[in-house]
């Protein structure tokens, strides 16, 4: 894990990533993760940095090793109502209030922090620099990715197991054939204008 970073003098710290506000389909999940330090993980890094094999893996050592784990999420008609940035922070105070040990430090991906009712530091580039937050971007990329494989299993014609809902040229040219199903994020604006005109042809 990277030099520049000072951890927190802390014993219980959780650490807070998310995977999918880019997405146009399914909800968005957080994931947080206290690791033990006598029962040490080796290879945890960005979970995009990873093979499907690889992370799969590591979720299983996770979650078989770290003191706690939880995952959170907020599904997409909240992120129609409260905005993405809104609906992600939503689902990371879920995470760690769903932790069965209480940390006493939150460090979280990115360059914002919700309220945890916790000290909270955000870290930027923190799956490459903070190992509780790799082993959180790790379990919850495995959780979303899983979650649009069974997606695909209901609705193969989309493709959803190839582009895991991700705004592709694939993507695009499925939803204008097929239509939005009900598990799409109707305020994002490909997904509005789709409706739209399929409303009106």
């Amino acid at each position: 894990m990277s030099d520049d970073f000072i951890r927190p003098n802390a014993q219980f710290i959780a650490g807070v990533d998310e995977v999918g506000r880019g997405p146009l389909v399914g909800a968005v999940v957080t994931a947080a993760v206290i690791l033990d330090p006598n029962n040490p993980i080796s290879g945890l890094t960005d979970s995009k940095k990873l093979s499907d094999k690889k992370r799969q893996a590591l979720s299983a050592e996770i979650k078989e090793k770290a003191l706690a784990w939880s995952l959170g999420r907020s599904e997409p008609e909240e992120i129609d109502q409260i905005n993405i940035l809104q609906a992600t922070m939503v689902a990371m105070q879920r995470a760690v209030a769903c932790l069965n040990v209480t940390p006493d430090y939150v460090l979280v991906d990115g360059n914002r922090c919700p309220d945890f009712g916790l000290p909270c530091e955000s870290v930027v580039k923190g799956d490459l620099k903070v190992a509780e937050i790799s082993a959180a971007s790790i379990i919850a990329k495995v959780a979303r990715d899983d979650e649009m494989l069974a997606l695909d299993k209901l609705y193969p014609e989309y493709g959803f197991a190839k582009h895991k809902g991700y705004p592709t040229k694939f993507h695009f040219e499925k939803i204008a054939e097929l239509g939005v199903l009900d598990c799409y994020r109707k305020s994002f604006k490909p997904v509005a204008k789709i409706i739209a005109e399929r409303e009106q042809g």
